[in-house]
């Protein structure tokens, strides 16, 4: 049976897709090959990364996540401020951070993380920092091309003109190409009522 590479996430709608695009594309210049950029149509936030799975867990993974779903009503993030990890001097993610209703968003991870563990999932080992990847540096790059870089990104201010509203939580697929990660909903699992 073919393994499914997987994670839980939080899909945005376009118009927040558009706007960190066009954050994206005031960051790159020409011959800037040492970053790989997340497709817009793919940006999501992360809650929990569990790697390949089998198919006849899906069902499995779709009710560990709505018992967490139904502890939390809908809420409201945005985004803005924006930076790099772990640090501008040795920069290798790129980022938009979150803001809002962080405890609801914490308490949803949290409760899918606990639910999850007992499938046989491993518990996350650092705490969860909400953010948006939006890109990664190579390890071509040289010392002098990433720090640069985390100096524009840190020399940034961002704030996004529209907000999220989370009333669902998804179960998606990732699948990796030459191009980069192509991904796929598997499910949609909505926030309680």
């Amino acid at each position: 049976m073919e393994k499914i590479r997987s994670f839980i996430a939080i899909n945005l709608p376009v118009p927040l897709k558009d706007e960190l695009a066009g954050l994206q594309k005031g960051w790159q210049t020409p011959g800037q090959n040492f970053i790989k950029w997340v497709d817009p149509l793919g940006i999501h936030l992360t809650l929990k990364f569990l790697g390949n799975i089998y198919p006849n867990q899906i069902v499995q993974l779709e009710n560990a996540i709505a018992e967490a779903a139904t502890a939390v009503t809908p809420f409201q993030l945005s985004l803005s401020d924006c930076g790099v990890f772990p640090n501008p001097r040795q920069p290798q993610a790129v980022w938009v951070g979150v803001k809002g209703d962080v405890d609801s968003l914490l308490k949803l991870q949290q409760s899918i993380d606990n639910n999850l563990s007992k499938l046989g999932f491993s518990t996350e080992k650092r705490p969860f920092q909400p953010h948006i990847t939006l890109g990664r540096l190579h390890n071509s790059a040289t010392r002098e091309q990433a720090q640069d870089f985390g100096r524009l990104v840190s020399a940034s201010k961002f704030k996004a003109s529209g907000q999220l509203k989370v009333t669902a939580v998804c179960l998606m697929k990732s699948l990796l190409t030459n191009k980069g990660a192509i991904y796929g909903q598997l499910a949609s699992i909505p926030l309680s009522d």
